[in-house]
C-alpha cells in the first residue's frame, strides 16, 4: 500500500506546477496572448512617451483648438473696445446672426478673392506639386553621392529664406531696375517690370513658390525613394527592363503613397496659398490680381475694423477647407491609398 500511495503522491505533485501558471496568469495572461492591454498598463508602459509630448499637446491646445472660440465673432457685430478684456468684448457685443455671411456672399470683392484663390492653387498644384518629384528622380539617378548632396544641398537652402528676402531677389531680377530690364536697355530694347505687371503676377508668384519650397519636397520624395528595395530594380533589369521602364513600373509605384497623402495636404492648404507673400505684393499689382482670401480677411478685420465681417470671411474658409480636405482623402481611398487617415 505504501509502495503504491507513493509513486501517485509523486506524479501528483509533478503535475501540479504545470498547471499553476495557466491558472495564475488569468487575465494578465489571456491579454499577453492576445497582444491586448489595458488603460492603466497601457498608460504605466508608455507614460515616458506620453510626459515627453505633453508640452507639444499643450501648445496645439492653447494656439489650435482655444481660438476656435474666437469664431464666435463672427455671428456678432464685434467691438473690442467694450472692454479691455477680449472675452468680455465677444459677451457684450451685440449679436448679428447670419448678417455677416449675408454680406459676404453678396460682396463682389469676396468672391474675386475666391477666384484668385482658387486659381492660384490650381497652378501651383499643376507647376510646383511635379516638379520636387522630377527632381528627386533626378538626383536619386546621380551616382556620386557628393555630387547628388551637394545638388540637394543648392536646392534645399532656399526653403530657409524669408519671403521679405525672397521678393527681393525676384525684385532685382525681375522689377523696373532689376538685371532683366536692364540687359534689355543696354541691347536696345524698352526695359520691362514683371513685377508690377498684373497679367503675369499668378505666375510669377508661382515661381517663387517653386524656388522657394522645391528643396523641401526632394527631401520627402528622396526618402520615400530610399525606401525601394534594390531587388526590384536588379530583378525588372533581368527581365529587360530599360531605365524608363524601371522608373515607369518601379519607382513612381513606390512614390504613389507618399503622391497621394501630399496631395491631400496641399487640397485641404488649397485656400491658403501664401499670405506674407502676396501681402507683401498686393500693392505693386492692386487687389484685383493679388487679393486672396487671407488678405481679404487680413485687410478687412485689422484695416478696416470689421472684425464680424472678416471673421465670418474665416470661417467659411476653414468649413470649405475641412470639405477638401474630405473630398481628398475619399479620392485617395479609391485609388487604393491611405490618404491622411484609414477608411
Amino acid at each position: 500500500m505504501s509502495h503504491s500511495t507513493v509513486p501517485r503522491s509523486r506524479a501528483e505533485a509533478n503535475t501540479k506546477p504545470a498547471k499553476t501558471p495557466v491558472a495564475s496568469g488569468g487575465a494578465t495572461g489571456a491579454r499577453k496572448r492576445t497582444g491586448k492591454l489595458g488603460l492603466r498598463l497601457r498608460f504605466r508602459r508608455d507614460r515616458v512617451l506620453l510626459l515627453m509630448t505633453l508640452p507639444a499637446l499643450l501648445l496645439i491646445l492653447v494656439f489650435n483648438y482655444l481660438p476656435i472660440l474666437g469664431n464666435i465673432v463672427a455671428f456678432e457685430d464685434y467691438d473690442p473696445y467694450v472692454s479691455d478684456n477680449g472675452i468680455v468684448s465677444m459677451l457684450h457685443s451685440p449679436w448679428v446672426g447670419l448678417e455677416n455671411f449675408q454680406r459676404i456672399f453678396q460682396d463682389s470683392a469676396f468672391w474675386d478673392a475666391v477666384q484668385n484663390t482658387f486659381v492660384l492653387f490650381f497652378l501651383q498644384l499643376v507647376l510646383f506639386f511635379p516638379i520636387p518629384i522630377l527632381l528627386a528622380l533626378l538626383i536619386n539617378s546621380v551616382v556620386r553621392p557628393r555630387v547628388r548632396a551637394v545638388a540637394q544641398a543648392v536646392l534645399y537652402l532656399p526653403h530657409f529664406f524669408s519671403w521679405v528676402l525672397v521678393i527681393a531677389v525676384f525684385q532685382q531680377m525681375f522689377g523696373g531696375a532689376g538685371m532683366l530690364a536692364q540687359q534689355l536697355r543696354e541691347h536696345g530694347h524698352n526695359g520691362i517690370d514683371l513685377m508690377t505687371d498684373p497679367a503675369i503676377f499668378k505666375l510669377l508668384v508661382t515661381a517663387q513658390s517653386v524656388w522657394k519650397d522645391a528643396g523641401w519636397g526632394i527631401i520627402v520624395f528622396l526618402a520615400a525613394l530610399a525606401s525601394v528595395s534594390p531587388d526590384l530594380y536588379e530583378a525588372a533589369a533581368m527581365d529587360g527592363a530599360g531605365r524608363w521602364r524601371r522608373m515607369w513600373h518601379v519607382t513612381l509605384p513606390a512614390l504613389r503613397p507618399v503622391v497621394a497623402l501630399l496631395l491631400v495636404l496641399r487640397v485641404g492648404d488649397a485656400l491658403t496659398v501664401g499670405f506674407e507673400q502676396i501681402l507683401l505684393q498686393r500693392d505693386a499689382v492692386g487687389p484685383g490680381a493679388a487679393e486672396v482670401l487671407d488678405t481679404f480677411v487680413w485687410w478687412n478685420g485689422v484695416r478696416n475694423q470689421d472684425f464680424g465681417y472678416a471673421a465670418a470671411a474665416g470661417l467659411v474658409k476653414g468649413v470649405v477647407s475641412i470639405g477638401l480636405v474630405l473630398a481628398a482623402n475619399k479620392v485617395a481611398h479609391l485609388m487604393g491609398e491611405q490618404g491622411v487617415y484609414k477608411k
